[in-house]
């Protein structure tokens, strides 16, 4: 058995290693926004007026180029992928060579009879991806009507 002198306090040590291990949410695990990937899943909110769905995607940092919206019959698709390479002079003798590779996939169910898949609009502006899906006419809510008693 070896013997290891460590400077200060073993209980300090063991303190600060589960103190560590205990911050990164593990036991939170299934709320964090990650994908079975470990990329994470931009947020994702869904508002609904009386004429149309509004639905809006964190993505900051991406450019319109890297989204793919897909309709497929009532599903809707919205995905990126993205690489980024940070590249270095062929001359140049590195120890560590970063790249990164982000992709998501999110896919909603539309109710062919309620939206109208031929008028869907997307647009991406300040890190948020909106799309604007139009109810059709017979399944926007209607105005209160005052029904006269006779």
């Amino acid at each position: 058995m070896t013997i290891v002198k460590r400077n200060g306090n073993v209980q300090n040590h063991f303190s600060t290693l589960f103190d560590d291990f205990l911050n990164r949410d593990f036991f939170n695990w299934s709320l964090s926004n990650f994908s079975d990937t470990n990329t994470t899943i931009p947020a994702v909110n869904i508002k609904e007026t009386p004429d149309n769905y509004e639905v809006e995607v964190a993505a900051p940092g991406m450019k319109k180029k890297d989204f793919k919206v897909m309709l497929e019959g009532n599903t809707l698709t919205i995905s990126s992928e993205k690489e980024i390479r940070k590249e270095q002079n062929e001359e140049m003798r590195y120890a560590t060579r970063e790249f990164s590779y982000q992709s998501f996939s999110r896919t909603f169910t539309l109710q062919k009879d309620v939206v109208d898949t031929e008028k869907i609009e997307a647009k991406y502006e300040d890190g948020v991806l909106h799309l604007l899906i139009p109810k059709r006419e017979h399944a926007k809510q209607q105005q209160p009507k005052l029904i006269e008693i006779r």
